[in-house]
């Protein structure tokens, strides 16, 4: 791999010899049976385990899986064809068990990363694509050296300016997925009693970029009851929805839903 990664303890280029990373400093990180690579310091965790459950990412996987989302991953996938350079290094925020890392590089061949701060995301996005390098890793604290990657993709993750400025080559960019105010909206209508305006909008950049597209998009699906129920474990409204509202989306047979987002290019200063 030519991407260079860095200790996520001391900062010092690690060095590969197939099974372990290690750095000058003799901190050390041993591949995974599945693949992956843990650079996630439990001093930098925010919980014993954090990141989606396995049953979520389970159902992320099966719901992505049955193509409900393609056109999101085709929006992205055109926006790189146009700002990125044949054969880009790219990393891609948040993966999770890495459906939309593993259909882009189908889609634009190049050296892709993963990262996820679940270790099982991580472990479960190795049986997508054995040429891709996942990671356990936080988008605040990359464990990626500077100036080395032509593209980040942040797919409904946040925005860490700073970070993805610094990984970036010059002129490199990101490509940003953001939900948009009609997101979901019939799906929230069974989860809430009330459903408020949204103003949503994508998060400032700190100067860092210039954002040199925007663009709008939505689609209409419908699921079935097993695919909603998916739906909802890959959502936070998961972790909000009542005992009441429940046994509502389980009643449902099926709902018509709207797909809303933006996507934003950003293009490093």
């Amino acid at each position: 791999m030519d991407i260079k990664l860095k200790c996520p303890v001391c900062g010092k280029e690690l060095t590969d010899d197939g099974k372990t990373l290690k750095c000058s400093k003799n901190h050390s990180f041993d591949r995974a049976r599945q693949g992956y690579i843990n650079l996630l310091p439990v001093q930098f965790k925010h919980s014993l385990d954090p990141g989606d459950t396995a049953e979520m990412l389970r159902a992320r996987r099966r719901f992505l899986d049955s193509g409900k989302y393609t056109p999101i991953c085709q929006s992205v996938f055109e926006a790189m064809e146009k700002y990125t350079p044949q054969a880009p290094k790219v990393l891609d925020i948040g993966c999770g068990e890495g459906y939309y890392t593993a259909r882009l590089k189908a889609l634009r061949p190049g050296e892709y990363i993963g990262i996820d701060i679940s270790k099982e995301g991580a472990r479960m996005a190795c049986s997508r694509d054995k040429d891709i390098l996942f990671l356990v890793a936080t988008a605040s604290r990359l464990p990626i050296a500077d100036s080395q990657l032509d593209c980040v993709c942040a797919m409904f993750s946040l925005l860490m300016p700073d970070e993805y400025a610094r990984v970036l080559k010059k002129n490199g960019c990101v490509i940003e997925v953001t939900v948009g105010n009609d997101h979901l909206k019939e799906l929230k209508s069974i989860i809430y009693d009330e459903v408020f305006p949204q103003d949503k909008h994508p998060a400032d950049y700190n100067g860092l970029f210039e954002e040199v597209h925007r663009q709008e998009h939505g689609f209409q699906i419908t699921l079935d009851n097993p695919s909603l129920k998916d739906l909802l474990l890959m959502t936070p409204h998961f972790w909000r929805i009542r005992k009441e509202r429940r046994e509502l989306l389980e009643a449902t047979d099926s709902l018509d839903l709207t797909v809303h987002y933006w996507v934003r290019v950003l293009k490093k200063k």
